[in-house]
């Protein structure tokens, strides 16, 4: 089996999800036989979110690609950022570090075409809804990617930064997801939606979504386990 290395804690409780949800997974797939080899790089959630808000691209990927080569060098072979926002600069870490890393926008768009979608909304971080990273693969593939209205936008990503990456999950902000959710599908007949943010299944999963969901979370995890074993 592979070694996989993580850039963990952005946030915290995504990376508590990868790290519970790969190790359970594969445990089960070898029948209790083996568990992981896994390495977490941890970085400064409030470091990271402060290059972001700051547009400080450069300053943010030389930051991740620190913490990706950190983990080539101790024999990790299958890695990947543990957020879909940091993928905005994933390119430039690429290309800084020679590695190799497995993608969750690229993970979300093979999943949404294996299902045959071909219009899907996409909820996440500011960042991510309103800029091109989380969306190429998925155009490339032919499928529309919608967005909610700018009132919405924000108010997802309010819940987002001041509750879901501190791990608190309200009711109502669960109602204001799903009512969301039902807009964009009348409104823009969305097929499905895409929890761009690996924090948002914290909230929303298949039972309760009004709509099929692409979780980012568990689609990124399987693609992990698939390359590591």
């Amino acid at each position: 089996m592979k070694k996989i290395g993580l850039v963990g804690g952005t946030g915290p409780e995504s990376t508590l999800m990868y790290y519970k949800e790969l190790n359970t997974r594969i445990d089960q797939l070898t029948e209790g036989k083996a568990m992981p080899d896994l390495s977490i790089e941890s970085v400064d959630f409030r470091k990271a979110w402060s290059y972001v808000s700051n547009g400080e691209n450069d300053k943010l990927a030389d930051y991740l690609s620190e913490k990706v080569s950190c983990l080539r060098s101790i024999g990790c072979e299958v890695i990947s950022l543990t957020a879909g926002t940091m993928h905005l600069v994933i390119n430039e870490i690429e290309k800084k570090t020679g590695v190799s890393l497995v993608s969750i926008p690229k993970a979300v768009a093979d999943e949404a075409g294996s299902k045959s979608y071909t219009k899907v909304g996409l909820l996440g971080t500011i960042f991510t809804m309103e800029q091109d990273y989380m969306k190429k693969d998925l155009i490339d593939a032919g499928i529309e990617v919608c967005i909610p209205n700018k009132e919405d936008r924000d108010l997802v990503a309010k819940r987002i930064f001041e509750e879901l990456e501190l791990g608190i999950v309200k009711d109502e902000t669960l109602k204001e997801f799903q009512d969301l959710i039902s807009k964009m599908k009348d409104e823009q007949g969305i097929q499905a939606v895409i929890l761009g943010c690996t924090e948002l299944p914290l909230l929303l999963n298949e039972k309760n979504s009004p709509l099929p969901i692409l979780d980012s979370v568990g689609i990124h995890i399987r693609k992990l386990i698939e390359l590591a074993v």
